[in-house]
């Protein structure tokens, strides 16, 4: 009867395994493929943002294009470049 017992007992211990593996094998290929998905939509999150910061540096170079800001200064505040006469030199 004991070695009956042992056998049973020791075959519920490996069906137990194997079932506990089987179930630890899908939860680890679920949490990869979860885990590749928020991946992939962080990379294009990246990408978007990299190429609004690459049209934000080109906005930011047009608006501060220096002929742009000499003109705005001529038109919007009626700014001119100085004569010689209006120029000071200050020495320390």
């Amino acid at each position: 009867m004991l070695p009956r017992l042992r056998n049973g007992l020791l075959v519920s211990l490996l069906v137990a395994s194997v079932l506990g593996s089987a179930l630890a094998g899908i939860w680890a290929k679920h949490q990869a493929r979860r885990l590749f998905v928020d991946l992939e939509t962080l990379v294009a999150e990246r990408d978007q943002l990299e190429m609004d910061w690459g049209r934000l540096q080109i906005e930011q170079s047009t608006w501060a294009n220096h002929s742009r800001v000499e003109q705005l200064a001529r038109e919007q505040m009626s700014m001119r470049t100085p004569r010689g006469a209006d120029v000071r030199l200050v020495v320390q």
